[in-house]
Formats: structure tokens, sequence, C-alpha cells
């Protein structure tokens, strides 16, 4: 039981490291791609392969700056508060069937759900404690925009739970039929824009926005805490994908033998981030008054007509 418990917690760290990494380094690529220029290619022998590895060294040599009027002690645990609630989201998102999961709860996707919420104190005590005006219009925008994307991520994921008739996400992904491709959609849509705005990536970045807020509630940091909140973005980015291929896409089920099924999971996973990527480059921020208008004014309303729709489905079946 204690090997296997080791070996679990030890497989969740391993992915919490490597992945945001490997999604780091494929965004270099594809935006450079996509922006027609090289992008870093001198890090490793091909292609650069170790940027993320020599930009992970530079932060760590570089000195670790606190602003004398900073709260010092909030401003020193932000970046662990940004970072622990991805990492216990790791352990309940299923990767295949059986035990390739660290920890199959009931109530997974509820625990899931407000963990993820735990963003917003992150950036609070990031912005507020810098003694920064800009860091502190940055935060206080970041919590408006999370606060707010909340009710339709919360929304869309009881939609999906009301369907499967679970809250467990390995019973969720064993229920899921390839018809709810179409059924769940509208969910699924207001569940990964939704997933994007609570990470604060493009195009819901006003929280940060640098041709506004020098860098919003990350301008004072530096060094490894930068480093360090710069690792919660991509984090997140994983954790968002990932939990919608589970909820959304059948998470492990695809063609071929179910022992494979972590592949799927890997691969829906890898093509929501990619997507994620795409959206930097393609699309413009919004403005502020514009991230609040689609959460209130077309997310929330889709996601209620979406439950709605799904719980008399439920009740009819």
């Amino acid at each position: 039981m204690l090997l296997e418990i080791a070996v679990k917690l030890a497989a969740v760290l391993a992915a919490f490291l490597v992945l945001p990494l490997v999604v780091g380094q494929t965004e270099h690529k594809l935006m450079a791609h996509m922006q027609g220029r090289l992008g870093p290619m001198h890090a490793g022998r091909f292609h650069g392969w170790a940027q993320l590895i020599a930009d992970g060294v530079k932060f760590a040599q570089k000195e670790d700056l606190v602003p004398d009027d900073a709260d010092k002690p909030v401003f020193r645990l932000a970046p662990a508060v940004a970072l622990l609630p991805y990492l216990l989201v790791i352990l309940f998102i299923p990767l295949g069937p059986g035990d390739l999961v660290g920890s199959n709860l009931d109530m997974g996707l509820f625990i899931v759900v407000a963990l993820v919420g735990v963003g917003v104190l992150a950036v609070l005590m990031a912005g507020w404690s810098s003694a920064n005006k800009y860091t502190l219009v940055g935060a206080l925008r970041g919590a408006a925009q999370l606060m707010a994307y909340e009710l339709p991520l919360v929304l869309a994921a009881a939609s999906v739970a009301v369907a499967a008739g679970t809250l467990s996400l390995p019973a969720i992904v064993e229920a899921w039929n390839p018809w709810w491709l179409l059924w769940q959609a509208p969910a699924a849509l207001v569940f990964f824009t939704a997933g994007l705005a609570e990470i604060r990536r493009p195009p819901f970045d006003a929280p940060i926005a640098d041709s506004e807020l020098v860098f919003g509630y990350l301008t004072e940091y530096a060094g490894l805490r930068f480093a360090l909140l710069l690792l919660a973005e991509y984090v997140g980015i994983v954790v968002i994908s990932a939990l919608t291929a589970v909820l959304f896409l059948g998470g492990w089920k695809g063609p071929g033998p179910e022992s494979l099924g972590w592949v799927w999971t890997l691969l829906k996973t890898g093509a929501l981030a990619g997507v994620v990527i795409w959206l930097r480059v393609a699309w413009p921020r919004l403005r502020v008054d514009q991230i609040q208008a689609l959460c209130w004014k077309a997310l929330v309303p889709i996601a209620l007509a979406q439950l709605v729709l799904t719980t008399a489905v439920a009740l009819a079946l």
C-alpha cells in the first residue's frame, strides 16, 4: 500500500514538473513558426530543445528582489499559493482506466473545481503585497475576472456531471458516449473558455497587460519566484486541457486497446494545449469590459441553458 502511494505521488510530481515544460517548449516553437521567425535555437543541439532548462537556470541565478515597502511574508508566499492547487488537481485527473489516477474520490470534480478557484488568492496576494499601483490594478482585474468566470466554469462542469450521474472523474469518463461531443458541446466550449480566463491566458490576459500595466501583478517579482509564477501558468494550461479532455472528450477512450488509453488522454490534452497556444498568437487581448460582457452576457446564459437541457434529458431517461 505504501509503495503504491509512493509510486503514484512520484508519477504526479513528475507530470507536474515535466508536462508544463513540454507545453512551454511547444509554445516557443509554435509561436515562432506562426510568426515566421526561428525562435530560440541555441540551447541544446536540436532546435533549442533545452531553452526552458536554460531559462530556469537563468532565473535561479538572478537576485531575489523584494520591494522595501512590500508585505514581505505575503509577497514570498504568493508563488507557492499559485502552484500548490494545480499540483493537487493533478492528483485527481485520471490518465487511464483502473489505477492510473492519483486519487479516485467520489467528489473528485467538486474538489477539482474548488482547487482551480484558489488561483484568485495568489493573484490578490501578489498584487496587493507588492506595494505598487500597477500590480494592484492587475490584481483587482484578476480578482474580478476569476470570480466572474468561476460561475460558467462550475455550471459547465455541473452539466457533464448531471449527464454522467456522478462527480467522480473516472466514472464520468466511463459514462461518456461519443454523442456527448454534440450534446455537451456548448458546455465544453464554455468550460474551456472559462478555464482560459481562470489561468489568465490570452485573450484574457488583462490582469498582466504588459502594454498597460508593465507586467500587472507580476511586475515586482524577479528570479526564481517569477519563474514559479510563470510555471503556474503552464501548469494551468495542462490542468485545464486535461480536465476538458476528461470531462468532454472521453479521456482515455479511443480506438485500440484500453491499456493504451493513457496515450489518448495525453494526445487530447496536447491538442487542447495547442489550441491555447494558437489563441495567444491569433487573438488580441480583450478589454476588461469585454471580458466581463463575454462572461455574463454569453457564457453564463449558455451554461445555464445547457444545464437545464441536460437535467431535462437526464430526468427523461
